[in-house]
């Protein structure tokens, strides 16, 4: 018999920093009157643009966002600087990776009743990996003290779903009982923040779920994994060229590729529709209808997004309950963003409530798990 996949616990680590749109806008427009200043012979004869304030409003508007938690604060706000100062650490050290992932996955695992022995696998999903090898995951499966096998994956914003999908096929398979995912996010790290359409996008945060058979889950709590659907579709509208091979040219060292780069406006139009037909096609294919959710908790990318696609998939505007959003707190948290929402709001529902999970991001790529309280 086919082993069932179920998430017993999910866990959140939050920074202790945050920032609000008012003082990121106001380091922002410091360095715009910087720059303005220092290349006024340029920007005079034409040869270079200047740069114009942004302003907390604007944000606002245009995303949803009002504050984002950050590992960093004071770099990220100096003019002169502009980037987390995060030292580097030694390697016999945890990682800071490392340590904000097993600050979520403990509490995922107390929340799961389980310990960290009792684990068979590990996954570490994130959109930024704070090196290349050896894998995040097998440092922090150390760190846990965690048995069997451990592996990193990155499918950008869609990579806590994307993970969830791989533990819960483990799970069926039975090449594990227990499998945790983590999403640690550090998005400051790679945020231009002298960007006016980006530099307010991103937060940082670590969240983690527990996905086990249901044959050990503990009766009547957790969530039943019903149906998980991936999708991916090549698009160059969200990039960050950084890697090892940037070496091999030097003429694109500190290129703003190298950073993250969108085209927000193609990625609205293309996305939004994508995502919400995929749900209310694997919803049609498992014979739900939309009034059957209780809740969808989607990627806290951009809350104009969020409700169109909300409103595809309900065919109607959903409550604040039906959809929620920790966007305006936590900013974009990439991978971490759904699981959020997940972890906050799900208390309320009850035994048979049906729920879908859900991010989408670079790739692009779109993952949705359709879940029933258990």
């Amino acid at each position: 018999m086919t082993a069932s996949a179920v998430i017993t616990g999910s866990g959140l680590f939050t920074p202790a920093e945050s920032i609000s749109n008012e003082e990121l806008v106001a380091s922002f427009n410091a360095w715009v009157d910087l720059y303005n200043a220092d290349n006024s012979e340029a920007i005079a004869a034409g040869e270079l643009e200047a740069k114009t304030h942004s302003s907390a409003e604007f944000i606002e508007k245009a995303s949803g966002i009002k504050s984002r938690y950050v590992i960093n604060k004071a770099g990220i706000l100096d003019p002169e600087r502009m980037v987390p100062e995060i030292p580097e650490r030694h390697n016999d050290e945890p990682s800071v990776m490392c340590e904000i992932a097993c600050r979520a996955a403990e509490q995922a695992m107390a929340e799961a009743g389980i310990s960290a022995h009792e684990l068979d696998a590990v996954i570490v999903a994130a959109s930024n990996m704070q090196r290349a090898y050896p894998a995040m995951a097998i440092e922090v499966q150390s760190a846990l003290g965690a048995n069997g096998f451990a592996f990193d994956m990155n499918v950008a914003c869609s990579s806590a779903t994307f993970g969830i999908q791989q533990a819960s096929d483990a799970v069926k398979s039975g090449s594990a009982a227990r499998v945790l995912v983590v999403n640690p996010e550090i998005c400051t790290g790679h945020l231009n923040f002298r960007d006016r359409d980006s530099h307010f996008i991103f937060g940082d945060v670590a969240t983690a779920v527990v996905v086990e058979s249901d044959a050990t889950a503990a009766s009547g709590s957790g969530w039943d994994i019903l149906d998980t659907r991936l999708q991916t579709l090549f698009s160059n509208n969200i990039r960050n060229n950084f890697g090892f091979l940037n070496r091999a040219d030097e003429s694109g060292v500190g290129q703003i590729d190298k950073l993250f780069i969108q085209e927000g406006r193609k990625v609205f139009k293309e996305v939004c529709p994508a995502v919400a037909d995929q749900i209310t096609g694997q919803l049609a294919d498992m014979n739900i209808a939309a009034d059957d959710l209780k809740r969808i908790w989607l990627h806290q990318a951009n809350q104009n997004m969020n409700d169109l696609i909300a409103r595809k998939v309900f065919g109607r505007s959903p409550t604040e309950q039906e959809s929620p959003t920790i966007l305006d707190e936590y900013a974009n948290t990439s991978s971490a963003g759904s699981v959020i929402a997940f972890h906050k709001h799900n208390a309320d529902l009850v035994a048979g409530d049906l729920a879908v999970l859900c991010s989408f991001g670079a790739g692009y790529s779109i993952g949705s798990i359709v879940l029933r309280r258990r």
